[in-house]
């Protein structure tokens, strides 16, 4: 069983763009550094994410000596610049996990690629008790 990382309310519209919360899709919590070459489409466009940390947005090639944990409750949210729009949107996201504990080979840990696609509706509230990674304390 694959853990999903687009929950239903995963995709929010700002007045800058898109905020897609990614939940983590694997059995223990990981280092947020785990996160390797995120890449987004919505309706079939693809827009470039940064992670937002707090209320600093981040290249994801720069969190390689980020320091926070990314825990199973909590998610990950990619700003995506656009003109965005409220309502039902299909999205995709692909990423590779970098699993620090395991052997991927000679060349280092375990990275695992990860593609999730599905409609998401930005009018879907916000449940559960999942926070933001760069907003914890």
């Amino acid at each position: 069983m694959v853990l999903s990382a687009l929950r239903d309310d995963a995709l929010h519209t700002r007045p800058d763009g898109y905020a897609l919360r990614l939940s983590l899709p694997w059995i223990r919590s990981l280092p947020l550094a785990g996160l390797v070459d995120p890449e987004v489409r919505v309706d079939g466009r693809s827009l470039p994410p940064t992670v937002m940390l707090g209320d600093r947005r981040v290249d994801p090639g720069d969190l390689t000596a980020d320091t926070r944990w990314w825990h199973l409750q909590d998610r990950v949210v990619l700003h995506l610049p656009d003109a965005a729009s409220p309502g039902i949107h299909e999205v995709s996201v692909s990423f590779r996990l970098e699993v620090p504990y395991l052997e991927g080979g000679p060349d280092g840990p375990l990275r695992l690629p990860f593609f999730f696609t599905r409609r998401l509706d930005t009018e879907t509230p916000t449940t559960g008790v999942s926070r933001d990674v760069g907003s914890l304390a």
